[in-house]
């Protein structure tokens, strides 16, 4: 399990005085996704126009282009502005397979200083049910300390 103290650390040295957005996501996937056994894909879709992600900066295979609002994890997490937690992606009404190896996935809406969703975090596991409540409060402090300052 990653050790988030230590990485919300690492995270917050690495980008200070930072404000590229791209900059800050690509420092943020890679730490991420070296962080934890867990995390077969680590990456972000950024809001591109609305209603409409684009893949960002991410660590693992390929990932989907291009993610309407309407469709997926991903367009929920940006749709809704909630978390989602999925522990069996095949139960997911709509979840668009990016890659065939994913079991269970976490997004999270990234949001800036005016509290507007400009990007997704998508983390995706080859593991069934590998996320829980505690990572995503962990994640989204991460995200909040780096996007929302």
């Amino acid at each position: 399990m990653a050790d988030y103290d230590a990485l919300s650390k690492t995270i917050a040295s690495l980008t200070e005085g930072e404000t590229d957005t791209v900059a800050l996501m690509a420092t943020i996937a890679c730490e991420l996704h070296h962080a934890d056994d867990r995390f077969d894909w680590t990456g972000f879709y950024r809001v591109t126009e609305p209603g409409l992600l684009k893949i960002g900066p991410y660590q693992g295979g390929h990932g989907c282009l291009v993610i309407p609002f309407e469709r997926g994890v991903c367009g929920a997490a940006a749709r809704t502005g909630e978390v989602q937690l999925v522990p069996d992606v095949g139960a997911f009404p709509g979840h668009i397979a990016c890659a065939s190896s994913t079991r269970s996935e976490i997004v999270l809406p990234v949001r800036n200083a005016a509290g507007e969703v400009i990007a997704v975090l998508d983390i995706d596991s080859d593991q069934p049910d590998a996320f829980t409540e505690d990572d995503a409060a962990a994640l989204q402090a991460i995200l909040a300390a780096t996007f929302a300052r």
